[in-house]
């Protein structure tokens, strides 16, 4: 009898041993699978979104959320230490940065054009002129047949109505993009408005949209509006965008190619961060976006999970970026970000 018992605690010793050399393996993965949140711009927001979808195929551990709050609402979060990361297309000012208590790096992800879309029935093509458009947005221009607006569209149908105008409700580093080239081209913009993500529009006939989604769905609802969007929500929402003259005083249209050619002579500091208010050449009304990620975490698991992820977005993901109309950050650059992050990130 003692036998047998002998033999039987052998079986379920081993048995035990067995099942958890089996499950060791499924633990280990659970214990090293992370979810990253991240929160900010909408600007990107298609961008991260197949930036998620795609980093699992080679970190099938790795889950990434992000929510589109706009920049302002991505700021607050990467202060309040709420986020994993955040996300804005206006760079962090020196006060805010100097909130975050764990440091914050700027981790540029890519560029794009805002387009100037707009419902004009019958006007399928749509000039504005550097004197123009900063008239229109200050609130100086309030007929679509303003003598302003016909000098730059000879033979337009341009109709005797009122301009009424869609903003973003929220802060928005889409707005902080458009402002700023408005207030490097215009001295009365810049006074009265000036570039920021959330300015005090002194304009009548105002509808406000949250996020580039809520303006391009106003745009495309309200005959005779005119409002700004991320390009890729323009070409998406299939809304007419003008063309925008630029420096050297052509007239251009919002595009991927128009878009790198304004930002091919952009020269990243140190932080990495950039303000393009003005550029020499192709499309003028374009910026860059950052993630903020912090130079300390909570745990180590968490910070080589953010370095797995802003890896994978300056190495791998960058390849999308030309698929959903974005410009790339340049493979020099790239390099020296991910040699601040590697080597600071905790």
């Amino acid at each position: 009898m003692a036998f047998l018992s002998t033999i039987l605690n052998r079986v379920v010793a081993t048995s035990v041993i067995t099942g958890a050399v089996a499950l060791s393996p499924m633990l280990s993965a659970i214990a090293q699978a992370q979810t990253l949140n991240g929160a900010g711009a909408t600007f990107p927001a298609p961008l991260y979104e197949r930036y998620a979808r795609e980093v699992k195929k080679k970190y099938p551990d790795l889950k990434v959320n992000y929510q589109a709050i706009g920049s302002g609402g991505g700021i607050r979060q990467t202060i309040a230490g709420t986020v994993d990361f955040g996300g804005s297309d206006a760079a962090m000012k020196d006060d805010e940065i100097a909130k975050v208590k764990n440091g914050v790096i700027l981790v540029p992800t890519a560029g794009g054009a805002v387009s100037v879309v707009y419902n004009l029935p019958g006007v399928n093509k749509l000039r504005l002129s550097r004197t123009t458009l900063p008239a229109i947005f200050s609130g100086q221009i309030k007929n679509w047949n303003d003598p302003k607006i016909k000098a730059d569209n000879p033979g337009a149908n341009l109709p005797n109505s009122p301009i009424k105008f869609v903003v973003r409700a929220d802060g928005s580093g889409t707005t902080f993009i458009f402002t700023n080239h408005l207030s490097a081209i215009s001295g009365y913009f810049k006074g009265r408005i000036g570039a920021n993500t959330a300015p005090k529009w002194t304009l009548p006939n105002v509808l406000k949209g949250k996020g580039s989604t809520g303006v391009a769905a106003l745009v495309r609802s309200t005959p005779g509006s005119i409002g700004y969007v991320e390009y890729d929500f323009a070409t998406k929402n299939k809304l007419n965008s003008a063309e925008v003259q630029n420096k050297k005083g052509e007239f251009v249209a919002p595009s991927l190619a128009s878009a790198n050619s304004a930002l091919s002579n952009v020269a990243f500091p140190s932080n990495y961060r950039v303000f393009i208010g003005d550029p020499s050449q192709g499309y003028p009304i374009v910026g860059l976006t950052w993630m903020m990620v912090y130079q300390k975490y909570s745990n180590p698991a968490k910070a080589e999970a953010v370095k797995k992820w802003i890896n994978w977005v300056l190495k791998d993901g960058q390849q999308y970026n030309d698929d959903l109309n974005y410009t790339k950050i340049p493979s020099d650059v790239v390099n020296r970000v991910l040699q601040t992050v590697n080597s600071t990130v905790k």
